[in-house]
């Protein structure tokens, strides 16, 4: 809340407008995948944090499953607060969507109170600057998806933010850095920027070391015991996601940079992004030469946050590991954007140019908007026919008490009680060495006792061809966009 108070406080009806806004916006995507197929959640990974959740209520435990302490949530705070819904009668689904369109709100009203502070002459009746987040594709479909995206987003734009504003509340900055790990593993990227902005804008003397010692004090009250958490439950310092991705995804890692450059670009610019991009380029030009280092140390912080996404990760799923470093771009552009408009009135020509870029990326929003809508509808189809339907089968049709192996194990530990063996190594960390070695896997299967696999088959094509299928979920929405059935085998 300190952070919100430090920039320019809109009006109250700006504040009830923009939260009307959200609930809409989010509603509106969750109404179109009811209409597509029915409600549920985009990634099968919003059902792993739900699971931690309700046995965190239900028996007290850190566990994927009850009695197996796990730190297999990257979100230990985003799946402590799903987990207050479970008492209240909420989860899984109305507190996850009121947690989401919460925090799409609060990263709206933070980029609309930002604007006005920094750009004095926008105070406009109508909070467009807001409303540009509200209706941003992938920051709804991210509200309305049951993670932890639109939480790391809004800590990212507040630290960020606050250095633009040129604030002295350093110990503020390193809570929230703190915080942020809490969200999100990566969260620690902010260290840089934060530390770098308190030796540059501080001056010489004792004055920078103070802000520094402030700053990383702070960072470290929160950051400390998450480690310490993470050690407790699983005797590495960060979750098991952490080191289980990295393994999961060296094929990405090999292609050539230029590749995951491109495919990486794509899913940035596939929005609005593109309309804004020359008001980034203005905001960040003007900073540049006025020396702003909150907004230059902002500016490295987001490219190196894209690099390492692009050196260790996929791009896909609408990008949605970049997602959180997109509302900072989005109010560059914007503040980009109304800093030109200061001068509209001098110039007709002028004028007509901001006119019809002002329409550009209000069409652009719109129509992307709508796309997301099917996108977000799509997806949600997919993991419910696919994730969804498969652990509700194996719930009553398999004996109970049989291990069972798969990949996508969210659905499946919600839906089901059997004992998981976990493919990807999310809460089975020992099979991470070898994620994508199925000599090893079957063999380590075999030793496991382990008679069911549950998987995509083009996944484990060696095991899915040495075992028996005995459900297939022959939905039709995977193949539509154009993958294959999950199936359920018979190991040999």
């Amino acid at each position: 809340m300190r952070a919100f108070l430090h920039f320019t406080q809109p009006g109250k009806r700006v504040v009830f407008w923009l939260a009307v806004a959200s609930l809409l916006s989010v509603g509106a995507y969750i109404l179109a995948s009811a209409l597509y197929y029915r409600y549920g959640f985009p990634l099968d990974d919003a059902w792993i944090h739900l699971t931690f959740a309700r046995n965190l209520v239900e028996h007290g435990e850190w566990a994927f499953q009850p009695g197996r302490p796990s730190a297999g949530s990257t979100s230990p705070l985003w799946t402590a607060w799903l987990s207050i819904g479970f008492p209240l009668g909420l989860a899984p689904y109305i507190w996850t969507y009121f947690l989401g369109a919460l925090l799409l709100f609060g990263t709206a009203l933070l980029g609309e109170m930002i604007v006005r502070q920094l750009v004095p002459t926008y105070q406009p009746v109508i909070p467009w600057a807001g409303l540009f987040f509200i209706i941003e594709w992938h920051l709804v479909w991210a509200a309305a998806s049951g993670m932890e995206t639109m939480l790391h987003a809004l800590l990212i734009m507040s630290v960020l933010g606050m250095l633009m504003s040129h604030t002295r509340r350093f110990m503020t900055l390193g809570l929230l850095v703190g915080f942020s790990v809490w969200v999100r593993p990566d969260g620690i990227t902010l260290l840089g920027p934060v530390a770098v902005y308190a030796l540059l804008y501080q001056g010489g003397g004792v004055r920078r070391w103070r802000a520094l010692y402030a700053f990383l004090f702070g960072t470290m009250v929160l950051f400390v015991p998450y480690l310490l958490f993470n050690l407790t439950l699983s005797g590495t310092p960060m979750p098991n996601t952490f080191y289980a991705k990295q393994a999961e995804y060296s094929a990405w890692q090999a292609l050539p940079f230029v590749s995951r450059f491109v495919r990486l670009a794509l899913q940035f610019f596939s929005g609005p992004s593109l309309a804004l991009l020359p008001g980034a380029l203005l905001w960040l030009t003007l900073a540049m030469r006025r020396r702003d280092w909150g907004t230059v140390v902002g500016l490295v912080w987001l490219a190196g946050y894209l690099f390492i996404y692009i050196s260790r990760l996929p791009v896909y799923q609408h990008g949605r590991y970049v997602i959180p470093g997109m509302p900072i771009f989005f109010l560059w552009g914007l503040l980009g954007l109304f800093t030109c408009m200061r001068q509209e009135r001098t110039n007709k020509y002028h004028w007509s140019l901001l006119t019809g870029w002002r329409l550009f990326i209000l069409g652009i929003s719109g129509a992307f908007w709508l796309f997301g809508a099917r996108a977000y509808a799509q997806d949600v189809a997919l993991i419910e026919s696919e994730m969804v339907e498969t652990a509700k089968w194996v719930s009553e049709n398999i004996p109970g008490g049989e291990l069972i192996a798969a990949h996508d194990i969210g659905a499946l530990g919600f839906f089901d009680t059997h004992p998981i063996l976990d493919l990807a190594g999310l809460v089975s960390p020992e099979v991470i060495p070898i994620l994508r070695d199925e000599d090893q896997l079957l063999m380590y299967l075999e030793s496991n006792d382990v008679n069911y696999l549950i998987a995509f088959p083009d996944f484990y094509p060696l095991l899915s061809k040495l075992s028996s299928p005995v459900f297939i979920t022959n939905g039709s929405i995977a193949p539509l966009l154009g993958g294959e059935n999950m199936v359920v085998f018979r190991l040999p």
